[in-house]
């Protein structure tokens, strides 16, 4: 069947582009109206993406494609630009395009009152038109300019509060961490422009060139890895991913969006869309596969001993795409990292966003300064409550069955990275139980304070309706969407594929990643709740431990020494070299050229007794210089 509504995929990231140049050139002069036509302008690019996702899932539907736009010409090569319908990606545009209309009303509630507020909305437009173009691109060169704008954007969000040092500090790791990841990305379109048949670079060509053998196998490991370099960047991926917690520094509505649905899950998304690449190379998944396990657990340990509510849930997100790429590299298909990727958008939205509405009210990030919310804000609790437990993957909430599916494959075909994904779940449901516990229950602990992202410390209250309603609908979303693929349907795999995929429960698995995530619970239920064990029994008794958890393993501090001073030396280095010896001898030449000019015009000064003093001296030297040669020529 053909699609009568791809075909107008293109407008889906035109519209913000459309808000992003309209707030730019006159925000200001546009006031409120400014927010509203950015929250309406996603609000189309929505409604496009999901009639173009209910007519996909309405029956078989080809994949549609236009690459009419020539772009560059050199020679017989021809580069074209246009855009691409899947199945794969209609998903994306519905996952992005969602989060990203929640965010912009949202942030007119959590935003109100900053004076740039503007450019707050013109910047969230500019980075959904660049995940939303990254999502539709036709061939990687393309998919490369909107994956280095989503950078851009970005770097401008995090620093959105440039006047904070942190901020700044924020924005430019986040855009120098990630550059390293984009080089790998570039050398690897770099190797596909080079062995792929006709220099194709669209990812029909790809598939076509990649399933049939076409390219040397040792080559395809290389491209694969570089690929997958460029994911580890964008996905936090050990050992790129400490730009992650730091973008925290941004507001708390771009905490959401960079990390459930735009560029964290870029990465993801590159592997999936690339993926017959990687199923070429079964040294390349295992490398997939256990930079993505290894991950899952070292982000799940570092949460534990986080005090700050977003870094917690940062940390939480680094883990959750460990898992989405273990689950790519085990090889089966995409269908379980997508899957994971699908649900952790809402509910890692709702955590973000209700954190948000926490710190909107109590003006400060330190889960220990908190306590007792549950009583005057319902809505952020409950729906918090919902997105704790999805995280945590207890039954019947969403993140149980995309885990579950995960964990089922790890079962089945690595062992080794099944318990990794086991023990990273319970850490999860550990520290998302800490974190509730301290927030929500028991007593306050601590005076509001001017600690958080707005103004001064008042009484908490419930967030304003702007706010909690996204909070409502993300909630419903982490209850239901594990539904659209359960062990008993397997309609999600069956339609991202093509391929029918047998499901079939697996009660070992269930059990377990169950009682992984119950026990996880009830040991944060136990110390920061009940209290009959211990807040310090880790760190009283191995407080070495806990300051490795807590200093994230001292990574930061590793690199530091290793890159950043060496790299800082260098560079003061060579400013001395671009200072006094470069520049110096610019300067040197510039100060005799101007010496000898003002000599000679001291020496014109139409005195005929100064010209013939020089006379002498010029007829003495010239005297001397012949005397002198005849000596050396005798001798």
């Amino acid at each position: 069947m053909v699609s009568d509504y791809s075909q107008y995929a293109w407008l889906i990231p035109l519209f913000p582009l459309i808000a992003f140049l309209a707030l730019t050139a006159m925000g200001r002069q546009l006031k409120d109206l400014g927010i509203y036509i950015s929250i309406f302008a996603m609000l189309a690019s929505f409604i496009v993406a999901v009639l173009i996702f209910i007519e996909r899932t309405g029956g078989k539907v080809e994949d549609y494609t236009w690459d009419k736009l020539n772009w560059l010409q050199v020679g017989d090569l021809t580069l074209n630009m246009g855009f691409e319908v899947t199945n794969l990606n209609a998903l994306m545009l519905v996952i992005v395009t969602l989060v990203s209309l929640l965010v912009n009303i949202y942030s007119k509630g959590y935003m109100k009152g900053d004076e740039r507020i503007h450019v707050f909305f013109s910047y969230i437009a500019l980075f959904s038109f660049s995940m939303l173009g990254l999502v539709i691109s036709e061939n990687m060169l393309e998919l490369y300019i909107f994956w280095e704008l989503v950078g851009v954007c970005s770097f401008l969000l995090v620093g959105f509060w440039y006047f904070k040092p942190e901020a700044k500090a924020a924005a430019k790791k986040a855009f120098i961490v990630t550059r390293i990841g984009d080089v790998g990305l570039f050398l690897a379109i770099l190797l596909l422009f080079w062995y792929m048949p006709g220099h194709s670079l669209d990812f029909t060509s790809i598939h076509n060139a990649f399933t049939t053998g076409k390219i040397d196998p040792t080559i395809v490991t290389w491209i694969a890895v570089l690929i997958f370099i460029g994911a580890m960047g964008k996905s936090g991926q050990f050992p790129l991913h400490t730009w992650l917690p730091d973008a925290m520094e941004g507001p708390t509505p771009i905490s959401a969006l960079i990390h459930a649905a735009t560029m964290v899950a870029a990465g993801v998304y590159l592997v999936a869309r690339t993926f017959d690449i990687f199923h070429a190379s079964p040294d390349a998944l295992t490398v997939v596969a256990y930079v993505g396990g290894f991950t899952a657990i070292f982000a799940a340990t570092i949460g534990i001993a986080q005090n700050d509510i977003k870094r917690i849930l940062a940390y939480s997100t680094v883990s959750q795409l460990g898992y989405m790429m273990m689950a790519l590299g085990i090889g089966v298909s995409y269908t379980s990292g997508m899957f994971h990727l699908f649900t952790h958008a809402f509910f890692k939205a709702l955590l973000f966003l209700g954190a948000g509405s926490v710190i909107h009210a109590v003006h400060t990030q330190d889960i220990n300064e908190m306590g007792g919310l549950s009583r005057k804000m319902k809505i952020t609790t409950w729906t918090f409550a919902i997105g704790t437990l999805a995280l945590s993957g207890i039954f019947p909430f969403a993140g149980f069955w995309s885990k579950d599916m995960i964990l089922t494959q790890a079962y089945e075909h690595n062992q080794l990275l099944f318990w990794v994904g086991v023990i990273a779940a319970f850490f999860t449901a550990f520290y998302m139980s800490r974190l509730f516990f301290l927030v929500f229950m028991g007593s306050p602990r601590g005076k509001a304070n001017a600690h958080g992202e707005h103004g001064h410390a008042h009484e908490p209250h419930e967030s304003p309706p702007a706010m909690t309603t996204p909070l409502i609908i993300l909630a419903v979303l982490a209850v239901v969407a594990g539904f659209v693929n359960t062990p008993f349907n397997g309609w999600l795999g069956h339609w991202l594929t093509g391929q029918a995929h047998e499901e079939a429960a697996n009660w070992i698995v269930i059990i377990l990643s169950t009682l992984a995530g119950l026990l996880g619970i009830g040991l944060g239920y136990l110390i920061y709740l009940k209290r009959s064990i211990p807040r310090d029994v880790v760190s009283g008794k191995l407080p070495w431990l806990y300051t490795l958890l807590n200093r994230k393993y001292f990574v930061d501090e590793i690199y530091n020494g290793i890159f950043v001073k060496p790299l800082r030396g260098l560079g003061w280095i060579l400013e001395l070299i671009d200072v006094y010896i470069i520049d110096g001898i610019v300067r040197l030449v510039a100060f005799t050229v101007v010496s000898l000019g003002r000599l000679g015009s001291r020496l014109q000064n139409g005195q005929m007794q100064t010209y013939g003093v020089i006379m002498i001296l010029g007829m003495l030297i010239l005297a001397l210089a012949i005397a002198g040669r005849r000596f050396i020529h005798a001798g």
